[in-house]
C-alpha cells in the first residue's frame, strides 16, 4: 500500500497517511531510547521484531473480543492500523515488582503482585510521563469517568490473555505499558505491544528479554529481542 504524508514521528514509528481517511501506516523504527529519550541508541532488526510481534499478540487479543487498532501487517517494519485519536494516558498493568515501582515504594523486586494492579501515567514527553491519579486525569479532562472505566476493564483483560500465552512461552509476564485511542466513537486498543513496551523474564533464570538490556547496559540486547520474536511467533526473523 503506498504511503501519504508523514502523520506523527515518535521515539519508536512513523505514522503514515493512506489512501483511506480511518487508516494509516505505522512504520517500526530501530531506534532505541530510555529514561524519557535521554539516553538514545540503535538496537538492529528492533523494528521488524516489534512489528511482528505486535501483530501476533493483536490478532491474539481480537479473537478474544479485544477490540484493536489492528488491521494487517504490510511489510516487515509496516503495520496498517485504524486511525485513532490517543487517550494520553498510558496504562502500565503490573504483575510483579519491577522498575519504577520499586524504586518508589521500596518494595522488592521480584515480588508477585496478586492481583494485578493498573497505574495511570499521563502521556507527556516534556513532563516525563508522570505517574497520576483518577483524579487527575478528571481535573485535566484526559478521559470520562466512563472511559476510564472500560479502559481499566479492558486492560485486565488483556493482561488475563496475555499472561498464560507468555507462560506456556516459558515467559513470565512482569509489566507492560499500554495506549488506548478513540475510532469512530469506539475506545481501542492502539500503539504496540513489544518487548519496547513490556518487561519480560524467562521463566526458569528470570534473565531480562525486553528493552531493560538496553537501559541498564546488560548486553545481547539484539539477542534477547530474536529470542521473544523466536518464542512469541514459533520461528526465527530470518525463516519468517
Amino acid at each position: 500500500m503506498p504511503t501519504g504524508a508523514l502523520l506523527y514521528e515518535g521515539k519508536a514509528k512513523k505514522v503514515f497517511a493512506t489512501d483511506k481517511p480511518d487508516q494509516v501506516v505505522q512504520y517500526f523504527k530501530d531506534d532505541a531510547t530510555a529514561f524519557n529519550a535521554q539516553k538514545r541508541g540503535t538496537i538492529v532488526e528492533k523494528g521488524v521484531i516489534n512489528n511482528k510481534v505486535s501483530e501476533r499478540l493483536f490478532r491474539l487479543l481480537e479473537q478474544a473480543g479485544v477490540p484493536t487498532h489492528f488491521i494487517e501487517r504490510l511489510s516487515d517494519r509496516e503495520l496498517l492500523t485504524k486511525k485513532v485519536t490517543i487517550v494520553p494516558v498510558e496504562v502500565v498493568v503490573r504483575n510483579v515488582v519491577a522498575g519504577s515501582l520499586a524504586k518508589r515504594l521500596g518494595l522488592k523486586e521480584g515480588d508477585p503482585i496478586e492481583p494485578a494492579i493498573v497505574e495511570w501515567y499521563y502521556k507527556n514527553d516534556a513532563l516525563g510521563d508522570p505517574l497520576i491519579a483518577d483524579e487527575h486525569i478528571r481535573l485535566m479532562k484526559l478521559a470520562t469517568p466512563e472511559q476510564m472505566i472500560e479502559i481499566k476493564r479492558l486492560a485486565l483483560k488483556v493482561n488475563s490473555l496475555l499472561q498464560p500465552f507468555f507462560r506456556e512461552r516459558q515467559m513470565i509476564l512482569v509489566d507492560f505499558k499500554l495506549e488506548f485511542g478513540l475510532h469512530n466513537g469506539q475506545l481501542i486498543l492502539a500503539d504496540e505491544i513489544s518487548p519496547d513496551t513490556c518487561r519480560f523474564w524467562d521463566l526458569t533464570t528470570k534473565e531480562s528479554m525486553d528493552k531493560d538490556r538496553f537501559r541498564k547496559d546488560l548486553g545481547k540486547i539484539e539477542e534477547a529481542y530474536q529470542e521473544v520474536l523466536m518464542r512469541v511467533c514459533g520461528k526465527s526473523r530470518e525463516s519468517q
